[in-house]
């Protein structure tokens, strides 16, 4: 369709990554096939049925709303781009989603999980995302020229939203990065190589470090993902008291809601600001009843008194 061949230029233009151009042509592959009038004559009930087809397929909520915010998105570049002349017929997606926590390592499974990595490239590629909170796309991309070791920084180009940020080495994954460097022997700039196979020397995908992460998951019995280093990453700093707007500016956040959601998680200040103020609770709390029982003493002597007074009369 020459309309979704436009589109797709239009998204080029924009500069959205290859993958987010692959899934928005997937997703209205999909929609546009299953459509029986054309682009201009969809309504909302179209789109409410559509949903109840997704649903039928069994797709989660999340992936049902992904569907939707991609499609609104193409009428609007419909509307406003190729003029044509209609109202979008998703103005709002009400959707209610689950609000799962970040599942994150605690300390103990760190250790375990790292004891087992015993790959130079595996460790200095757990400790990258572990440490300074990396995507996995973001790790893939990493070039030699990101690293900055004499200042114990990482330079992170085009991450999501096309984003560029800084963010820094903690001391054992600079070592980590350190020993991988001293036995890789390749010109390419992509930092993270296959080192086995009829592929090796060759850039490391996503789905490489996937694979590998899940190696070591099997290998430990610790529930890690790639992702769960990032949200262990952010949960960890947040225990140590470092401020939110820190830790959205490290994970690379485009808004401070999408970091609050770690607030929710097993926060250490939240529990020590819980005890350090229940304690002040109860002193209050024991306070009273020791004034209550102080009162109700003195009411005892002076109905004593007053009951001796009137027997003497």
């Amino acid at each position: 369709m020459e309309t979704i061949d436009r589109y797709r230029r239009s998204l080029k233009r924009k500069n959205y990554s290859g993958h987010t151009v692959k899934t928005y042509l997937h997703i209205l592959g999909h929609f546009t096939g299953w459509l029986n009038v054309t682009l201009n004559e969809v309504t909302r009930k179209d789109m409410g049925s559509y949903v109840d087809h997704l649903l039928r397929k069994h797709l989660s909520p999340k992936t049902v709303i992904c569907h939707l915010q991609t499609i609104r998105l193409f009428f609007d570049y419909l509307i406003n781009d190729e003029g044509m002349d209609m109202t979008n017929p998703i103005t709002r997606i009400s959707i209610r989603l689950p609000k799962p926590l970040p599942r994150h390592l605690k300390d103990d499974q760190v250790a375990k999980l790292l004891r087992a990595v015993n790959e130079v490239r595996d460790k200095a590629m757990c400790m990258v995302m572990l440490r300074c909170g990396l995507r996995v796309e973001e790790v893939s991309h990493l070039t030699i020229d990101a690293l900055d070791l004499p200042r114990s920084r990482l330079f992170v180009a085009n991450g999501k939203g096309a984003k560029d940020r800084v963010v820094y080495l903690s001391k054992d994954a600079r070592v980590s990065l350190e020993a991988y460097l001293k036995i890789r022997s390749s010109k390419l700039r992509n930092l993270f190589l296959v080192n086995k196979g009829r592929v090796r020397g060759t850039p490391l995908s996503v789905r490489g470090i996937q694979k590998r992460i899940e190696y070591y998951a099997a290998r430990t019995g610790v529930d890690v993902s790639c992702h769960s280093l990032r949200h262990t990453f952010a949960t960890q700093l947040l225990n140590a008291d470092a401020d939110l707007s820190s830790i959205q500016d490290l994970l690379g956040h485009a808004h401070i809601t999408t970091t609050q959601r770690y607030c929710r998680v097993s926060n250490l200040k939240v529990q020590r600001d819980y005890y350090a103020a229940i304690e002040v609770v109860m002193q209050r709390s024991q306070r009273t009843d020791e004034e209550k029982y102080l009162d109700s003493g003195v009411a005892l002597v002076e109905s004593k008194n007053t009951s001796t007074r009137k027997k003497r009369l």
